[in-house]
């Protein structure tokens, strides 16, 4: 059953009958319910189509290994096209050797591209205290920030070059940084509040941290409590407050900051949350419930994950046969605006691509963000919390399979062995380590130059199926 096809050459490709059809969706509800012993994926074996016997076998692979070792026995699935980098990047990928030059850090604070500048930014630390023009682009950049930053040009930026200069600047000479931190903690926008709240933790302020505490924007609250973990760990109350929170990234802070408290109060905060975060029944939320449990001293194991229905989906058949369905990301124009454009590899994810269409039709990711932007690794969003632990409902499984982690593959992102969240990243470079572990289900075919500009922040749209 998981060996290798019958000896039918695979480029033979009959005509298939309703039956065969019917038996492509037996053999991916079978991988889907990871059920080794159904009928489906031995019928399919046998089946004188390539294409279905080459599904059944992979069906069979996958679920017998989670990380599919033996997936390159399988026929080379089509290759993703090959996208020439930018300049810019390369400069930026310099950068990293070059951490302790302050002279070639303040060179490229002024660098013509701005993830270039602002990774300067990133890396400018305390041995650059000395360094007064490095020090006063960065104070120019936190004293410079709109007072409306929700708004960028293309190839601009808006609150971006302030947040990370405020950070740099806590690490580089503190005390010209606590003033600006306050500032930048009473922004409309709640990108710099959360900024604001990573230098407040730097420079050790703890007035700031347990404002932005009970921040109305809930990553903001997370920075903060974080914070405050490593600043002022005794804080309890800022803690139980921030635990009857509705944002799952700040409750999961507020847990990980109490872990081994002793404070009366601690064990009956964490036991309501908890079971309001499993009421709400969100795969995607495991993270929030662990952390809960971990503060009630409970083991993960028991927690209440919603349970899983199969199905498959209406056009997974399809895509799994090569059916081509492709996607016109559109980013708003107050995010610098342009299109890129995606296709579905339903040869190699079809379940996991036909519930990703589904979503799109559904108009799941209009409006969300791209929240993580690393500039020489991934852009990732669509999550409606806009960060790492909000997602859909129910998990999307794994199907790890033979397109690489090529640069404008997109892939699905994942809280471990099958918790796809179905939150996108697409890489901005060649990322074969993630083979091992991240399904591909798309890959960019127009615009990455579009790709190549998101900012951390930028909103989308809409995605539409393209006709």
């Amino acid at each position: 059953m998981g060996g290798a096809p019958s000896p039918v050459p695979a480029t033979v490709q009959l005509r298939l009958t309703a039956a065969d059809s019917a038996l492509v969706g037996r053999i991916l509800l079978a991988e889907d319910r990871r059920d080794s012993t159904d009928a489906a994926l031995s019928d399919g074996a046998r089946n004188a189509d390539a294409r279905v016997r080459v599904l059944a076998q992979r069906a069979a692979g996958r679920i017998r290994d989670p990380k599919y070792g033996t997936r390159a026995a399988l026929p080379a699935a089509a290759a993703p096209p090959t996208w020439a980098e930018p300049a810019w990047r390369l400069r930026l990928r310099a950068l990293a050797t070059q951490r302790d030059s302050c002279a070639t850090l303040r060179a490229a604070l002024r660098d013509e591209s701005w993830p270039v500048r602002l990774r300067a930014a990133d890396l400018a630390g305390p041995s650059c205290a000395q360094d007064d023009a490095l020090v006063m682009a960065l104070r120019e950049w936190v004293d410079g920030i709109p007072r409306d930053a929700s708004r960028r040009m293309a190839g601009g930026v808006s609150w971006h070059p302030a947040a990370h200069a405020v950070v740099a600047l806590a690490r580089v000479r503190p005390a010209e940084a606590r003033p600006r931190v306050a500032v930048l903690a009473r922004h409309a926008q709640w990108q710099p509040r959360m900024y604001a709240a990573r230098a407040a933790a730097l420079v050790a302020d703890t007035a700031i941290l347990r404002q932005l505490a009970r921040d109305t924007d809930d990553n903001v609250k997370e920075a903060a409590l974080e914070g405050l973990t490593k600043v002022a760990p005794g804080d309890v109350h800022s803690f139980i407050l921030a635990l009857g929170g509705s944002g799952a990234q700040a409750v999961r802070a507020a847990a990980i900051g109490m872990k081994g408290s002793a404070h009366p109060e601690v064990r009956q905060a964490a036991a309501a949350a908890l079971d309001r975060w499993t009421a709400r029944g969100n795969a995607s939320e495991r993270d929030v419930r662990v952390a809960l449990l971990e503060l009630l001293g409970r083991p993960e194991s028991v927690d209440r994950a919603p349970a899983l229905s199969h199905s498959v989906p209406p056009d997974a058949v399809a895509l799994a046969l090569g059916q081509q369905v492709r996607l016109r990301v559109r980013m708003s124009p107050a995010s610098g605006g342009g299109t890129f454009i995606v296709r579905l590899r339903g040869d190699a994810a079809p379940m996991m691509a036909s519930r990703i269409l589904a979503l799109v039709r559904a108009r799941y990711y209009d409006g969300l963000t791209w929240h993580r932007v690393e500039h020489d690794f991934v852009i990732q969003g669509g999550s409606p919390g806009a960060s790492e632990y909000a997602g859909i409902a129910q998990f999307l499984r794994d199907e790890l399979g033979t397109v690489p982690h090529r640069r404008g593959t997109v892939g699905m992102s994942t809280r471990g062995h099958d918790t796809g969240d179905a939150q996108w990243f697409v890489n901005l470079k060649d990322n074969l380590r993630l083979d091992a572990d991240y399904s591909v289900f798309a890959e960019v075919t127009e615009g990455i130059e579009v790709v190549d500009g998101v900012m951390e922040g930028d909103v989308i749209e809409r995605i539409e199926e393209v006709q």
